[in-house]
């Protein structure tokens, strides 16, 4: 019976770990086909998100988020969308469309282009290349073709070989985006702007240059400030080359080769980690996001009224008009009958995102891929089948908050104790997380409630020793139970849990507001070097002038011995009357960090 009952619960984790996010019945078949999918082609993890009609219905991941797979893959998690990047690009690019800051027919190089500058055009040498238009780099027409090969490779598309494009324009490694452009032009076109369609990468890292030269800001500060943020998009990030230098959120990617690392070190290193430079494919091919705010992005651009857009309705019928070049592709978009859509593939990275003209949007990203067309096939169809297997909709909408709590500070009465406060986001109630000695790195799960305590280490453990510590509507709480010797890191994370998402909380896990506690005020208390104790020469106890915060101390004599300790709190006394006379130091400390005293006990 035992071993029964540990086999019941060995299979029952094993399900649990392979399937994450809010259990939704009406549409089970989506979990079934979903699950049939990621088995066939031995997935390490796959996130979906799909709204009806404005509202997120379905947010659920299935298998891993590590290599190791002991991590289960959650909604939250972030992950590469790989050319899905060129979709948020065109939508930067149609903002400032929009706002007369870029014009679709204008021309980008030469001397009247919006990079009229040396550094581009001393590299040009083929005159065809003035001729190219910004309409022409959404649309994928511009004139380069990466399949007709250059400088001894079967294709001209230098993403695949950075290290010799850093060799051939004496740049150093690794390869900056600005670098693959010019190198790109010293080759010239393939064929006349506007002439020929042919999919390209170095195409859309023009159109991000040209984002920066008229906004005078960085790509990804511009494109998050000006577009992801005002569509509630907090869970986006540009991704980072190594494993060790991921973004918080973002799982690992299974990478199916090696290649040189693209750091010039001679070493071989698999594609998705150091071979291939995401860090310089920005804007065709280097966004990190959620399944679940992606598609909160593509309803800000949707066209339809269920939810606000960013862009106006004419700017939108533009960006998806199609090329009179290639008919199913317009502006970042393949485009037919039924909708628009996009796909993007590294290695380790497969990601759809697709909007319908009958009000759906889903997003798929996966952290494995396949080069066979049948496995893209198959995720082409993966979203159609989900949304024709339901039946009967549900109404609810698991759209977390868009909008953090703000403002968290603190204030500390005394060694245990602190106070917080911060100003509420757009949720409905929010979490209090504190951890001991380390920034908070475990978070709450959509679907979950958790018990909350004041006292640190009452309330739930999320895991890796963060507690809840509070759960509730108001804007503050007094924390208990604290050690003066720890550092405590807070995190504020607003939720929302009311009729729309069915009584279910759903959380907000980025961009939260966190703070350290008790360092700071710690080391407040040891700047403050204007301690002082008296009487000194004293009789029977000591008092320390300008004491604000707690302390520990000890009292050391002569012969370095330490003969007393304690705390200290602002307005107690140190007794020592029953010290011998002689010469002491009374040493005070905080962290790592010490003011000592000398007095004579008389």
């Amino acid at each position: 019976m035992k071993k029964i009952v540990t086999l019941l619960f060995v299979l029952l984790t094993l399900k649990a770990a392979a399937q994450t996010g809010i259990s939704v019945p009406e549409l089970a078949s989506c979990d079934t086909t979903v699950q049939r999918f990621v088995k066939r082609w031995n997935v390490l993890g796959a996130s979906v998100a799909i709204t009806r009609n404005g509202k997120l219905l379905y947010e659920r991941a299935f298998g891993y988020a590590d290599l190791a797979r002991t991590t289960p893959l959650r909604p939250f998690h972030l992950l590469r969308v790989a050319s899905v990047s060129k979709s948020v690009t065109a939508l930067a690019v149609m903002k400032l469309v929009e706002q007369g800051q870029l014009s679709l027919s204008h021309k980008v190089f030469g001397p009247a282009g919006y990079l009229r500058g040396a550094y581009y055009n001393d590299a040009i040498t083929d005159q065809r290349l003035y001729d190219i238009t910004v309409q022409q780099l959404l649309e994928h027409t511009a004139g380069w073709d990466r399949t007709i090969g250059c400088d001894g490779f079967g294709g001209c598309d230098p993403i695949d070989f950075p290290l010799h494009v850093t060799e051939a324009m004496k740049a150093s490694n690794p390869v900056a985006d600005s670098t693959l452009v010019r190198f790109m032009l010293t080759k010239g076109l393939n064929y006349a702007p506007g002439t020929h369609y042919a999919y390209s990468n170095i195409g859309y890292l023009v159109l991000g240059k040209l984002v920066e030269v008229v906004t005078h800001q960085a790509y990804e500060k511009w494109v998050r400030e000006q577009l992801l943020l005002p569509s509630g998009v907090l869970e986006a990030q540009l991704g980072r080359n190594r494993l060790g230098d991921r973004q918080e959120l973002e799982g690992e990617y299974q990478s199916t080769g090696r290649m040189p690392s693209c750091y010039g070190t001679g070493q071989k290193v698999p594609r998705a980690y150091g071979g291939f430079n995401l860090e310089a494919m920005s804007a065709h091919g280097g966004w990190l996001f959620s399944a679940r705010d992606l598609v909160r992005l593509l309803l800000a651009a949707d066209g339809f009224a269920t939810r606000p857009d960013v862009l106006a309705p004419a700017t939108i019928s533009t960006m998806a008009q199609p090329s009179t070049i290639n008919s199913g592709y317009a502006k970042g978009w393949q485009v037919g009958q039924n909708g628009w859509w996009h796909a993007g593939y590294l290695d380790g990275s497969a990601s759809y995102l697709v909007r319908t003209n009958s009000g759906y949007t889903w997003a798929i990203l996966l952290n494995s891929s396949s080069p066979d067309p049948q496995f893209w096939k198959d995720l082409d169809r993966l979203g159609w089948s989900c949304v024709r297997g339901v039946v009967n909709w549900p109404e609810h909408d698991l759209f977390a908050p868009e909008l953090n709590a703000t403002e968290l500070t603190t204030t500390i009465p005394d060694s245990v104790s602190a106070q917080l406060q911060w100003r509420n986001g757009n949720g409905t109630r929010r979490l209090v997380l504190l951890k001991a000695d380390s920034p908070v790195d475990a978070l709450p799960v959509d679907g979950i409630h958790y018990l909350a305590h004041a006292t640190f280490g009452q309330g739930t453990d999320l895991g890796n020793g963060t507690f809840v510590v509070a759960n509730g509507d108001t804007n503050a709480v007094l924390l208990r139970g604290l050690d003066p010797r720890h550092t405590y890191y807070a995190r504020v994370v607003e939720y929302a849990q009311n009729a729309a998402t069915n009584g279910k909380p759903v959380y907000t896990v980025a961009g939260n507001p966190t703070l350290a506690l008790h360092e700071e005020a710690s080391l407040l208390a040891l700047n403050e070097l204007e301690l002082e104790v008296y009487p000194n020469p004293t009789f029977d106890e000591l008092s320390i002038k300008n004491l604000r915060h707690s302390l520990t101390y000890d009292v050391v004599n002569d012969e370095g011995v330490s003969v007393q300790s304690g705390t200290l709190e602002p307005g107690s006394k140190v007794g020592v009357g029953s010290l011998v006379t002689g010469l002491y130091l009374l040493r005070m400390h905080a962290k790592d960090k010490e003011v000592v005293r000398r007095f004579v006990k008389e």
